[in-house]
């Protein structure tokens, strides 16, 4: 039955966004202390987080030192979870987040933007006790709530299903999200604990400056409420409850909101409500969705006539993304107050196809004016590097410049292996450009402008490229291509 109406509900979108046409693209971006547009572009890191009894990732910060070099990244999405920083009921994992502090420290050192990114798949994971069936017996069957605030009332558990997803399907899965959006009238504790778990994250990092944004729950799931009615009601509540309880005690730093991932992560709209922020000034609210169309996520390649079909999804996805990005922040006018992050998207490598659909992505954030996230860092054939630490194709793919902090308003920017070109309305301050020092190697980069764009500074250990602007143009645009003998 659920499989059927995600069908009918994305073939409606499918004929909704064929009639209305393409959407403009967005100028919002998450900014920096100076008042910069950032471009969000980088990896999840990562899967190991979900299940590793201290909570961390695998990754270390060498290997994401790495991933700058190549690939000229400037963001991690870095995992953390409900289970490690609330043990037990009201008690705070103070030496978990002296962890995460650490690790973020280290981020800010390689010059990165941290995402936190409180992440779940299928509610929960723990161990099995005579009382209570465990909700999946791999490291990824299920992973977020801590057990004790896990009820599934003696419910079935089925593990070992042919799509980890379809876990979620499971009536005690069901159940104990049922619980946490409070649909059974039981236990509305579970959304207080939760709360206290996210303004202690917050009040940790207050004021760290490598620290860009909080994501508030990853691929949040209705249980036996769905769609609309989940989004703009129980899913809506909860995010304004946490954005007003994290500004207690942190005024400054984004908050990313996802949809639903059933339905919009293949491209149907969110039916997501809008939020007010109760800071002072602008909202801080960005909008961060995920993408996985269902031919990929069905193990098939981006080939023959499944390539069609995701090039539809994308198309369609694009477009509902930024519709609803464009209505969420409920103190804006509906333009462009809202900033794209795509959060999550990937796919198995070795599939035919998988640079073309990578390149394709990564395109389609550009031309939207998003940022984006990869799943993920993990060694492998959805990673970037194999379990030796050799590059595969996704490094080739990504292996492009990009601006990193732009002073003003960026309208365009497009990249190549070989060329960034950026056009923005200039502000004061300093427009920061990253190269993959691995392609360009250590020469110098060549800067082009006839509007007055010059290079002021080139560090090449780094491949960070520094600009200026003089003039009175309204508007600027550079051209940055590698020096070749």
């Amino acid at each position: 039955m659920a499989a059927t109406v995600t069908v009918v509900a994305l073939a409606a979108a499918v004929a909704s966004a064929a009639m209305r046409g393409p959407e403009p693209a967005s100028t919002a971006y998450l900014t920096d202390a100076q008042g910069r547009a950032l471009v969000i572009r980088g990896f999840n890191t990562d899967g190991q987080a979900k299940v590793r009894p201290d909570g961390m990732p695998a990754t270390t910060p060498a290997q994401v030192a790495t991933e700058r070099r190549d690939m000229a990244t400037n963001a991690v999405r870095l995992l953390i979870s409900w289970r490690a920083i609330e043990p037990t009921p009201g008690d705070i994992d103070e030496a978990y987040l002296d962890r995460l502090a650490q690790r973020v420290e280290k981020y800010g050192e390689q010059g990165f933007h941290v995402v936190l990114d409180m992440h779940q798949d299928v509610y929960g994971y723990y161990r099995p006790t005579a009382q209570s069936p465990t909700f999946g017996s791999g490291p990824y069957q299920g992973n977020g709530a801590p057990a004790w605030a896990t009820y599934i009332d003696g419910l079935k558990t089925q593990t070992g299903l042919p799509m980890w997803e379809l876990s979620y399907l499971e009536p005690g899965t069901m159940r104990a999200w049922d619980h946490f959006w409070g649909t059974t009238g039981a236990h509305s504790e579970l959304q207080d604990h939760y709360l206290h778990a996210w303004v202690a994250v917050a009040q940790r990092f207050a004021g760290d400056p490598t620290v860009v944004a909080f994501d508030l729950m990853n691929e949040p799931y209705g249980g036996t409420r769905q769609g609309v009615e989940f989004e703009a009601g129980p899913l809506t509540a909860l995010y304004q409850r946490l954005l007003t309880g994290i500004r207690r005690v942190d005024r400054d730093h984004w908050v990313c909101v996802e949809p639903q991932a059933l339905g919009t992560n293949w491209g149907t709209p969110s039916g997501l409500g809008a939020l007010v922020d109760p800071r002072t000034g602008s909202a801080r609210i960005a909008y961060c969705p995920h993408l996985y169309p269902p031919p990929l996520e069905l193990g098939d390649g981006y080939s023959g006539r499944s390539r069609g079909q995701v090039d539809a999804t994308l198309r369609f996805w694009r477009d509902n993304v930024l519709r609803v990005a464009r209505r969420l922040d409920a103190r804006g006018d509906g333009a462009d107050t809202v900033p794209i992050i795509l959060g999550e998207f990937g796919l198995d490598t070795d599939q035919p196809g998988a640079a073309a659909f990578l390149a394709k992505v990564v395109a389609t954030a550009e031309d939207m004016g998003a940022g984006w996230l990869y799943w993920s860092r993990d060694p492998g054939a959805w990673g970037p590097y194999d379990d030796a630490g050799a590059p595969r194709n996704v490094v080739e793919v990504f292996a492009t410049p990009t601006p990193v902090a732009v002073a003003g308003t960026l309208l365009d920017w497009d990249t190549t292996s070989e060329e960034l070109t950026i056009r923005w309305r200039p502000a004061a301050g300093v427009t920061t450009v990253r190269v993959p020092t691995t392609s360009w190697g250590l020469l110098e980069p060549v800067v082009t402008s006839e509007t007055g764009v010059r290079a002021v500074r080139w560090d090449p250990r780094s491949g960070t490229l520094e600009l200026g602007t003089s003039g009175s143009a309204e508007v600027v645009e550079v051209r940055v291509t590698p020096r070749r003998s």
